[in-house]
């Protein structure tokens, strides 16, 4: 079970910090990715991170690279999405998702299909 919290209103050129929390301890091969969807629009992948014994990955969209950082705090159980120089195009509803993977395969995947696990969203307003 994911908990997805941190969201806000915030004026352009602010920053938010999103948690997503999960129940238990992260698996060793795991993947957690960030989506949102604004209203009226498809959900889009923001970010992701993955990892095994083998690595650890991190994956941005066009989008979020340069602003955004995904991080992990095992200890925690806890996904974090740094969100910097927030625009108003920014605003959506959060999604935070996660997917077993393998100790080879650990990349995150952009889409949405690729994650069987989800939080309830966290409303992200930026205004202008």
């Amino acid at each position: 079970q994911l908990q997805a919290s941190g969201g806000g209103l915030v004026q352009a050129g602010g920053s938010l910090r999103l948690s997503c929390v999960a129940s238990g301890h992260f698996p060793s091969s795991y993947a957690v990715g960030w989506f949102r969807q604004a209203p009226g629009k498809v959900r889009e992948f923001v970010a992701g991170i993955g990892w095994s014994a083998s690595g650890y990955m991190t994956l941005y969209a066009d989008s979020a690279k340069g602003r955004f950082t995904i991080s992990r705090d095992s200890a925690k159980n806890t996904v974090y999405l740094q969100m910097n120089s927030l625009k108003p195009d920014d605003t959506a509803v959060y999604y935070c998702a996660a997917e077993r993977r393998s100790t080879v395969v650990f990349q995150p995947s952009r889409s949405p299909s690729g994650y069987g696990y989800w939080g309830q969203g966290t409303q992200v307003t930026v205004s202008s």
